[in-house]
């Protein structure tokens, strides 16, 4: 089975870190690619249109970015034929209904507000592996060997392998 390609684009290491945390437990495998900020995850999105990378099945986007900010990268997301069917789910702190509002306007698919509690956010976390992972079919997904309703359960411990987006300079 492939794995998952996950973007993650998220400049809080604990953040990183905890979502990593979670999804250790899923038994999907997943590769989580990590932008530390808008411009990078854009520069590796471009990179996946043009083949050099994998396309991501998901991306998981805060909005409070260096660089470039989260709207800007859902918008430029979004108005890319290469890209908009990826599925972007925005996790940020921001309860704000304009926030939500706009990122809603923007073709987000989702959004989700940050719990400040180590337990939610764990949770949360499990449930977006649950749905985007085991309930929904993502693009492309049937040509990884996921189909809907494929259910994994929390036992196997799959390694969630993470490396980042920016390319390594030389």
């Amino acid at each position: 089975m492939k794995s998952l390609q996950v973007l993650l684009v998220e400049d809080s290491r604990s953040d990183v870190r905890l979502i990593c945390e979670a999804m250790i437990e899923i038994a999907i495998p997943i590769e989580m690619i990590v932008a530390r900020d808008g411009v990078e995850a854009m520069d590796f999105l471009h990179r996946s249109e043009l083949g050099e990378e994998a396309r991501p099945d998901l991306i998981i986007l805060d909005l409070n970015l260096p660089r470039k900010n989260g709207y800007e990268v859902l918008a430029e997301v979004k108005s890319s034929p290469g890209l908009k069917l990826i599925p972007v789910l925005v996790m940020t702190s921001s309860q704000s209904d304009d926030d939500v509002n706009q990122a809603y306007r923007l073709n987000a698919n989702c959004y989700i507000t940050k719990p400040s509690d180590l337990t939610e956010y764990l949770n949360v976390v499990r449930s977006i592996e649950e749905f985007w992972f085991s309930t929904a079919t993502l693009p492309g997904s049937l040509s990884h060997g996921m189909t809907r309703g494929t259910s994994p359960r929390y036992t196997t411990g799959v390694p969630v392998f993470e490396r980042t987006a920016s390319r390594a300079a030389s």
